[in-house]
C-alpha cells in the first residue's frame, strides 16, 4: 500500500516504474440525483459535467501493465469559481487515499487509456 501511495505522489514516482497513458477514463457522480457518467479524457483535456469542470493533466500506469493500476493528476473546479475544489493525484484502486471532498460531486479515476 505504501508503494502505491508513494507512486502517486510527485517526486516519489521512482518507487515504481510507470509509463504515461494518453488519457484516462473518469467516473463522475452527481450525489444530488444519483447519476453517474463515465468520461474519457485525453491528457490536458477538460470536460464540464453539471456544475463542475474536470481537467486531466496526465495518467500513469505500471510499466508493461496498463490494466494494473492508474494514477491520474486531476483538477476539479466549480463553474465560475477560480480556486479548485480538488487538485492532485487520484489512485484507481484506492480512491480514499486522496479523495475529492465536495458536497454534490464525486470524481474518481477508473483506468488509463493508451494509444
Amino acid at each position: 500500500m505504501l508503494a502505491v501511495a508513494a507512486a502517486a505522489m510527485p517526486g516519489l514516482a521512482a518507487a515504481q516504474s510507470v509509463d504515461n497513458g494518453t488519457g484516462a477514463e473518469l467516473r463522475i457522480l452527481d450525489k444530488l440525483n444519483g447519476i453517474t457518467q463515465d468520461q474519457r479524457l485525453t491528457n490536458q483535456e477538460r470536460v464540464i459535467q453539471g456544475r463542475i469542470e474536470v481537467e486531466l493533466q496526465e495518467c500513469r500506469y505500471p510499466v508493461g501493465n496498463p490494466a494494473g493500476e492508474a494514477y491520474a493528476f486531476v483538477t476539479v473546479r466549480e463553474i465560475g469559481v477560480a480556486e479548485p475544489v480538488f487538485r492532485g493525484w487520484m489512485i484507481a484502486s484506492s480512491p480514499a487515499v486522496n479523495p475529492m471532498d465536495h458536497p454534490r460531486y464525486d470524481v474518481w479515476v477508473l483506468r488509463c487509456t493508451t494509444s
